[in-house]
This record gives C-alpha cells, sequence and structure tokens, in this order.
C-alpha cells in the first residue's frame, strides 16, 4: 500500500545517563533492572500485573480471573472488589501518612490551602453523604465543571466512593459543550463553582451551567451544587440550586466506602473531537487505579517525602491520572495551582516551586515553549533548587526546549522523563524510568513494563528501524479505556479497526506515528492526521517544528499542510519570533535555508507566516485543524469553544 509507512528525518544524537546518585536510591536502578523487568512482563503478562495488583493496592474481595480479553473488550481482575477512593485516602490513615499533607492547594489571587490525608478523607466523606441526600445512587453519574480547586478533587473522590460515575468537564469549555456532555452522559447532578480565576479575571463557570441547562437543555439533571470561590453574584434557582457549604455544614463525616466491582465504571471522560458528537472514554475501577498507581511510582520514582505538581487541569486525564488518583494512591503530597503564568506574574510557576519546595514538576511542552519565550531571568531569580526530576506530557517535545528544561530548570540535575500516553490509555505507556533509562532529548525512549508496543505499517508488518509507521500496542493492559460510553461500534472503528489484525492478533492503534531507532528508542512523530504528504513523501510536522525551534529567533512553531496541485501538499509554517526579533523577510528565507540544512530540501516550508500568537486549547494544545483551514484559504470549520483566546484567530485570518 503506497501510504503505509511516514518518512522520519529528525536526527539526534544527544544522549544523558541517569544521574549515579538518583540511580542508587532510585526503585528501579539500572538499564538491567528495567530489562529484567520488562522481560518478565512480556513473558507473562497476567502474572506481572496480579502480582503488583496484590502488593500495591487494598481488595476487598480478590479476583476470580486476571484478564478476560474478548477482542477488544477487557475486563481486568474480574470478580474482585475495591475502591478507589478507599486506596486513595481509607488506606493511609492507620498509618503515619494520616496528618501528612495530601493535597496543597494554591489559588492564583494568592490564597492557599493544606489539606492532610485525615482532612481529605473527611472532606471526602461529607461530600458523599451530601450527594447521598439529593439522591445519588450507584451507578448514577454526575457532572463536574470545575475551576482548579480543592473542591473539584474532592468531588472526583467522593463520586469514587460511593459509586457514581463522574464525567469532569473542563472549565473552558462553552455551554453548549458542557450541555452534549451532560446529556450523553445523562447526569443527574452538576458540581459547579459561580466562577474561578484565570489571568486575573473571572471565568464564569455557574451563568455557562445555566445556559447549558436552559429550556430543559440537560433533562436528567435534578440538581447543581455551587462552590462559591469568586463571590460575584449569581443565580441561583430554587430547589434546583444548592450551596456546597451550606448542605456541607453538619454533615456526617463518616461514610463507608462502596465495595466496587473490578469493573464497575469510574468515569466517563469526553474527547473533543473537530465535528460531531464527543466520545466519551469509559475507564474502570481496579485497572484504572493499579496502572496509574504503579506508573506514577515507577515514573517519577516515586518518594514518601516528594512534593509532587503535575500543572494539568483536572479536566483533563492527566489531571485525574496524575493530580487526584495516582498521587493519592500513593499517599504522596500532590500539588494544585489554580493560575497560569501571566504578564504580570510570568514567573509565578517558579515562585510555586520555591514556596512548597517541590522535588516532582510535570508540564506540557507548549507551557516550556511559553516559558522560554518569557525569559530565562524568571526561573534563575528563583531557588528551584528542591526540583530532582522533571517531566513533559500532551505532545512529543522538540529537542531544544528539552535542552532548555534540562538546562534552565532542571539545572543540569534532573532527568526529564518524556511521557507518551492518551486519555485512552489512562496513563503512561512509554517513558523513561529515571533511575535506568538514559534518554535522548525528543524521545520518548522505552515501553513501560507490560506494554507491548511495536511500529507497523498497515498491514501491521513491523517497519525497520528508522522508518516512520504506526505506533501500536499489542496486548491489553489494566490502564485501557473499556469502551466508548453508549457506542462499542464506535470503539471498535476508532480504536481497533485501523490496522488489519496481524496473526488473528488486535492492535491497538493510537493515531500516532512514531519511528524506532536503532536502540530501540521510540520517537513519537504526531498524530497521523498531522502528515504532510508533499512530492509523494509523508512528513510528520513535529520533527519540521523541531528544526525550526532550533533556530535561535523561533519561540514556537506549528506546521500544516497546504493543497498544492503540484506536490499535493506546501509544508506551511506558523511561526512565533523570540522578542529580540522581528519578522521580515529575510528571516523567513534563513528559516526556510535552516529547515533544510536541519532536515533536507525535501521538507523546505513553500510559505512562513510569522504570528505573535497560536490558537490554542486551555490545556496548551495548539489547534491545528484551525491552522489548515488558514493555510488552505478556507472558512474556519468545527468547534472552536475550547480556545483560550480568540483574538489570535482573528489576527491570523487578517494575515497578522
Amino acid at each position: 500500500m503506497p501510504e503505509s509507512t511516514i518518512e522520519s528525518v529528525l536526527q539526534e544524537k544527544r544522549l544523558f545517563q541517569p544521574p549515579a546518585e538518583f540511580s542508587q536510591t532510585a526503585h528501579i536502578q539500572s538499564l538491567e533492572d528495567y530489562q529484567r523487568l520488562y522481560d518478565k512482563a512480556k513473558a507473562d503478562p497476567l502474572k506481572f500485573w496480579a502480582e503488583l495488583a496484590e502488593q500495591e493496592l487494598h481488595w476487598f474481595q480478590k479476583w476470580d480471573t486476571v484478564l478476560d480479553w474478548q477482542p477488544p473488550f477487557a475486563k481486568w481482575f474480574v470478580g474482585g472488589k475495591t475502591n478507589i477512593a478507599y486506596n486513595c485516602l481509607d488506606r493511609h490513615l492507620t498509618t503515619w501518612r494520616r496528618n501528612k499533607a495530601a493535597l496543597i492547594w494554591e489559588g492564583e489571587p494568592g490564597d492557599s490551602r493544606t489539606l492532610t490525608y485525615a482532612q481529605l478523607h473527611r472532606e471526602v466523606c461529607q461530600f458523599a453523604n451530601v450527594l447521598k441526600q439529593l439522591g445519588v445512587k450507584k451507578g448514577d453519574r454526575v457532572g463536574i465543571y470545575m475551576p482548579m480547586i480543592p473542591e473539584a478533587a474532592i468531588a472526583m473522590l467522593a463520586c469514587a466512593r460511593i459509586g457514581a460515575p463522574h464525567t469532569v468537564v473542563f472549565g473552558g469549555f462553552s455551554s453548549e459543550a458542557l450541555k452534549d456532555r451532560l446529556v450523553d452522559a445523562q447526569a443527574k447532578v452538576v458540581v459547579t463553582a459561580d466562577g474561578g480565576w484565570r489571568k486575573e479575571k473571572i471565568v464564569p463557570l455557574k451563568p455557562e451551567v445555566d445556559k447549558a441547562l436552559a429550556n430543559n437543555g440537560a433533562p436528567t439533571v435534578e440538581n447543581v451544587l455551587v462552590v462559591q470561590r469568586t463571590q460575584q453574584k449569581i443565580q441561583m434557582e430554587p430547589g434546583r440550586d444548592h450551596w456546597w457549604h451550606d448542605l456541607q455544614a453538619g454533615v456526617s463525616g463518616n461514610c463507608p466506602a462502596e465495595p466496587m466491582d473490578s469493573e464497575d465504571m469510574l468515569f466517563i471522560l469526553y474527547t473533543s473531537g473537530t465535528t460531531g458528537k464527543p466520545k466519551g472514554v469509559v475507564h474502570t475501577t481496579a485497572g484504572y487505579n493499579l496502572y496509574t498507581h504503579i506508573t506514577l511510582k515507577w515514573t517519577f520514582d516515586l518518594k514518601d517525602t516528594d512534593v509532587y505538581w503535575c500543572t494539568a487541569d483536572v479536566g483533563w486525564i492527566t489531571g485525574h491520572s496524575y493530580i487526584v488518583y495516582g498521587p493519592l494512591s500513593n499517599g504522596a503530597t500532590t500539588v494544585m495551582y489554580e493560575g497560569a503564568p501571566r504578564p504580570s506574574n510570568p514567573g509565578c510557576l517558579w515562585d510555586v516551586v520555591e514556596k512548597y519546595g517541590v522535588n516532582i514538576f510535570y508540564t506540557a511542552p507548549t507551557a516550556i515553549r511559553a516559558l522560554i519565550k518569557m525569559g530565562e531571568h524568571h526561573p534563575k531569580a528563583r531557588d528551584l533548587s528542591s526540583l530532582r526530576i522533571l517531566g513533559t506530557v500532551g505532545e512529543p517535545i522538540n529537542p531544544e526546549a528539552w535542552m532548555w528544561y534540562h538546562r534552565i530548570i532542571g539545572g543540569q540535575r534532573c532527568p526529564i522523563v518524556d511521557t507518551w500516553w492518551q486519555t485512552e490509555t489512562g496513563g503512561f505507556m512509554i517513558t523513561p524510568l529515571p533511575g535506568a533509562i538514559p534518554t535522548k532529548p525528543g524521545s520518548a525512549t522505552l515501553p513501560f513494563p507490560g506494554i507491548l508496543a511495536d511500529i507497523v505499517d498497515l498491514e501491521g508488518n513491523p517497519v525497520a528501524a528508522n522508518q516512520g509507521g504506526y505506533l501500536v500496542i499489542k496486548h491489553p493492559w489494566p490502564g485501557m479505556m473499556r469502551t466508548v460510553y453508549g457506542d462499542p461500534d464506535r470503539f471498535r472503528r476508532t480504536y481497533w479497526e485501523h490496522i488489519a489484525p496481524k496473526d488473528g492478533q488486535y492492535l491497538y492503534f493510537a493515531g500516532d506515528g512514531a519511528r524506532r531507532d536503532e536502540d530501540g528508542y521510540f520517537w513519537v512523530m504526531g498524530r497521523v492526521d498531522d502528515v504532510i504528504n508533499t512530492s509523494g513523501h509523508r512528513l510528520g510536522t513535529m520533527e519540521i517544528e523541531s528544526a525550526l525551534v532550533s533556530h535561535p529567533a523561533v519561540a514556537e512553531a506549528a506546521v500544516v499542510g497546504q493543497p498544492d496541485e503540484v506536490k499535493g501538499e506546501n509544508v506551511f509554517a506558523f511561526v512565533m519570533l523570540e522578542n529580540d526579533y522581528s519578522p521580515t523577510e529575510e528571516l523567513a528565507n534563513e528559516l526556510k535555508a535552516h529547515v533544510v540544512n536541519e532536515i533536507g530540501a525535501i521538507a523546505r516550508p513553500g510559505e512562513i507566516r510569522f504570528t505573535e500568537g497560536m490558537p490554542k486549547t486551555r490545556s496548551g494544545k495548539i489547534m491545528r485543524r484551525l491552522l489548515r483551514n488558514l493555510a488552505a484559504g478556507q472558512d474556519v470549520a468545527g468547534d472552536t469553544s475550547t480556545l483560550e483566546d480568540r483574538s489570535v484567530l482573528d489576527k491570523l485570518r487578517g494575515g497578522a
């Protein structure tokens, strides 16, 4: 088949060994240790996961069957009973962790709270009882539409405690997007706040809920619970709307955790498509709990003394897995921050690191590139010596951003874990283990033990080293999504039918292109729908973007394909410059020559458009489909409700 592979053009030869003193105390201390663990898991995956489940989690009742695999539908730890809220809270209360900080919260205006495990447990039990009083029963869905405040995590854990699956809707979504998700999930209750803080502005949340519910928009919603955060005036509908603090007051702090079947639904998390109905990704109880727990423990080499901070929002899978469930299951101290870098406080992230002595810092490449543009004098003005490990999430990181992160934030002493995973996978799939695996800037390195990853063509045949192809997973894992809510056929079509089954073996296709180098390291090249077909070559956009960003003038770049009658597609680059540079035709030509020098003439951009900003979602991802529309001279299509700053799009439309 002519388009069964993707060409890989990025070359990166730098290699960083784990610091010897780090490896000496790490959970996994050498490449040989990793290889033994990986080989053991590959030889007998069911035994590997069963042993971990027994060691790492509390069970009310042990399972009968480790895995029931009816492709593409998996059930893990069948017959077992547990509760993720119990694993995150109750089991720590009989240990010294009872009075340990579970959640440290920093609000954007500078207010803060710290909840110990005992205090968090009490608040979760109280809110679980509030939900029960409002008639929420096991199996009822609860919508959560919140700012980054402790009550968001409390609401999630309370739902899990009583067996009511939650669907968290990111607070930057519009009322229409919220309504679609509440309707699809048939939510019985919505938990929200009057508003939240974002870059000195109040983001109204309750008014958006009111719009979503207007004219019986989400007919299954019976009650709305409102946290008072920003104190602005809002409408409260009698009988339907309730203040959180009123209902929480005087409610019992005792609420036993419901023993949940291993495969009971824990949550639905919607991934926004370009058009059409959002996909409700379903995760269940036990497998997800185990997978987030062990991936966090090993990937971040988590210690009991660590202060751990993931900068994501709880509205995304990163917030579910690695702000709430993974850290608390491990008994860690997890930091939650409401704010974001802003003109009035560009160094706010480093203030939080310094204030709380953060040891583990986990953020997105887009955030790193924005921080680079703000200038290294901000982190250099703070004491970041507490940091011992750094992580990245959300998309491939270009090597030059990796090097800045390593040098300026990590002081050349902190290992960087570049994690590849998705909403659908539940947790990390390909990642360095920081005491064991040497790192290469831009590579997610090697699969997590128990994950059988490969790179294949459309017929499912493995491709050669340094040959681009489709990234697939060849065996089920506990954290995998179980289905698309209410639409198992869509689950099958979307994830399991793109690549032909090989020797009767179903292959999970992630939607990403990748290559594997001569050392077996994985290099994720971006979404296959971000591939550019130019003159018979298929190029991944991430590699061209990395070449552009390696030029000192470029702060950020986004590359898309532009239709071309001769080539099929032209390479069209949107480029943000560093503050010291101005857009000129000479610079555009210099950047084109730089790409040719870094990659080759095949990747030379046909056009470079300078821009002051990129159209990004509030989670920091560039909305490349909008850039594709603009490059093609088309009207912008699809949902734009997740855009953080619409003025960026308006300027791009005007060619500014």
